[in-house]
């Protein structure tokens, strides 16, 4: 399904290539943790970010995207609600963040 809400088709292996390799590992620990949320997850890989959602209804709960030394995930819980926007370093504990994650993941309907 990817490419399936912003048109072209892009691999994950082809935007990984365009990211700072200092970044990729943290990326790619946050891609799988949201993919494993459940069967229903959406990744649409866009130039320079990845928006995962909830069902074909796309309801997005994440929007990630790599910068130079940290990633800059937006977390969206509601509609109504404004995203939260974390930036995450190399080092940081990523507990937190899979909380709001799942707590995102799961409020949407």
């Amino acid at each position: 399904m990817e490419g399936l809400i912003s048109g072209k088709s892009r691999t994950y292996d082809e935007f990984r290539s365009s990211m700072p390799s200092s970044v990729a590992t943290l990326f790619d620990e946050l891609r799988s943790y949201c993919l494993a949320l459940g069967k229903n997850v959406i990744e649409d890989i866009r130039m320079h970010r990845i928006v995962f959602a909830k069902s074909i209804k796309f309801r997005s709960f994440a929007d990630i995207e790599p910068q130079r030394d940290s990633v800059i995930i937006k977390i969206k819980k509601d509609r109504r609600e404004p995203d939260k926007e974390i930036q995450i370093k190399l080092n940081d504990n990523l507990d937190e963040i899979k909380e709001l994650l799942l707590n995102a993941y799961t409020s949407i309907h």
